[in-house]
């Protein structure tokens, strides 16, 4: 159970909330909430116009509203931003979802009412998961549209997603018998104004990022060996002399899982001087994917912990107007964050394909014992291929794409929603190209039998062969893909090895 304390959470947390562990909110913030909900409740006695409270939205600011119509001013902006289209977003970016607005709302800065927050925390815990359409933020203000569908739900005005069915939440509050939401002054605003959207988006990418990136130290080992290839590279004196923090970790786990192994043994006095860049320099480009996931996890893991939303109540009695809802943080780390996930899997494709070549790998062609007649792994490095082109089309920065929203009142938008969603695509893309390099470069090492890889590399070996065999004859290949694919996103292939071994993000 992760305990949810304001501005306390870290990366490591996310991550665990993310694969599924339950959260709770810290009862240290119980004091601060409620101070924040009080406050709003002096601003309406007070009689003061406050931007969310007593006003509309937006370019309708200017707006009064009467104090007997504040609930349903907050009820009508929920209606009014539920907007979304496209497929739901996975459940399991959704609870991220929750979980961040819980972090959010634990400062006491947004004005909501500790039941509210409690009610989140109850929902997701029961799984029941509010059914948020994928599209339709250009992150900012907030996540508008998205965390409208969100609270939606909570209202019974909207859909859970349950068993993979979209079920009515007004059902499935009455079977738990909790009551639906009826949102306070200023609730409304503070529940769907936020980055919580684009972050858990990006937060998601980011650790089936880590999953693709720790399996392509062990493939990238595993090719190294299929092509008899050498070492030296990783020699920590070349890193030395050029010290950027992930080429150095990267080097030093690619040297422990290569050690011992009998196949580099049996050519380490050959002819051939230097490997292929794809094998050459693992270090440097993995190395600065490394350098360029732990920048991307910096940021989100600052914004997981924020309070992004406007305005916002401070213990003096202020109420301050910002623009803390504008993702453009979560937007530059998405990006840097899809450069890396491409990189990674470009690097895993053109592996793949350097052992397929006999010319370079100076193994059977397409790794198959009698090629002609069978055409061996041929196809899965086109399927790898396909998929990195896949990304890097995908990859085209979006901060730099902003477009004028809200009557222009809203003039500059990050797009950090757009820019976080496709990280996760793009992941699984890279989980697969790494995948069927697992396949081919475990092939190849087989070529090299009776000598064995490392005591670790092994065990990768091992855990790949329990699931795919190894390939005498053409058979259809799309079930050993999506077999070595799950060894890579499920964890399995690093665990096999020992996830010690490897650097953290």
């Amino acid at each position: 159970m992760i305990k949810i304390k304001p501005g306390s959470n870290t990366l490591a947390d996310w991550r665990e909330i993310y694969w599924g562990a339950s959260f709770e909110l810290s009862p240290e913030a119980e004091s601060d909430i409620n101070t924040g909900a009080e406050a709003v409740q002096n601003i309406i006695r007070r009689g003061a116009p406050v931007y969310g409270i007593n006003t509309g939205f937006g370019k309708l600011a200017s707006v009064r509203i009467d104090d007997n119509q504040l609930s349903l001013l907050q009820k009508n902006l929920i209606l009014s931003h539920s907007v979304g289209v496209g497929d739901n977003l996975p459940p399991a970016v959704v609870r991220l979802i929750g979980a961040l607005k819980v972090a959010s709302l634990s400062h006491g800065a947004s004005g909501a009412r500790l039941s509210t927050i409690r009610m989140i925390e109850k929902l997701i815990n029961l799984n029941l998961i509010p059914a948020v359409p994928a599209q339709g933020s250009v992150g900012a203000s907030g996540d508008l549209a998205p965390l409208a569908h969100f609270v939606s739900s909570m209202m019974g005005i909207g859909e859970f997603i349950l068993g993979g069915q979209i079920v009515e939440s007004a059902e499935l509050l009455a079977k738990h018998q909790l009551t639906a939401l009826h949102l306070a002054p200023k609730e409304g605003l503070a529940l769907l104004n936020g980055t919580q959207v684009s972050t858990a988006l990006a937060l998601a990418g980011l650790f089936e990022a880590e999953r693709a990136f720790e399996a392509g130290l062990v493939t990238g080992a595993l090719s190294l060996d299929g092509a008899k290839g050498t070492d030296t590279p990783f020699d920590p004196r070349i890193h030395a002399l050029r010290p950027h923090a992930g080429q150095r970790d990267v080097a030093a786990t690619l040297r422990q899982l290569i050690a011992g192994s009998e196949i580099r043994e049996s050519h380490r006095d050959c002819s051939k001087v230097q490997d292929p860049y794809c094998l050459r320099c693992m270090p440097q480009v993995m190395g600065s994917c490394l350098d360029a996931l732990r920048h991307s996890g910096s940021i989100l893991a600052i914004e997981a912990q924020s309070v992004s939303d406007n305005p916002l109540l401070f213990e003096n009695g202020d109420v301050l107007s910002g623009g803390n809802f504008h993702a453009e943080p979560v937007a530059f780390a998405a990006d840097y964050l899809a450069l890396a996930i491409v990189e990674i899997g470009s690097m895993s494709e053109r592996r793949s394909s350097m052992l397929l070549d006999s010319s370079l790998s100076g193994l059977p062609a397409f790794l198959t014992r009698d090629p002609g007649l069978n055409s061996g792994l041929m196809m899965g490095q086109i399927t790898a291929a396909a998929l990195t082109s896949e990304n890097k089309q995908k990859a085209t920065p979006a901060v730099i794409d902003t477009i004028p929203t809200s009557a222009n009142q809203e003039d500059h938008v990050s797009m950090a929603t757009h820019g976080a969603r496709r990280t996760l695509p793009m992941a699984f893309n890279t989980q697969t190209i790494i995948g069927i390099e697992l396949m081919t470069a475990v092939q190849a090492c087989d070529f090299h039998a009776p000598l064995r890889s490392s005591h670790v590399l092994e065990k990768a070996r091992t855990a790949l062969r329990a699931v795919v065999a190894h390939l005498d004859e053409d058979r259809r290949q799309a079930p050993d893909i999506a077999s070595a694919a799950r060894l890579v996103r499920s964890g399995e292939l690093v665990d096999a090895v020992g996830r010690e071994l490897f650097p953290t993000i």
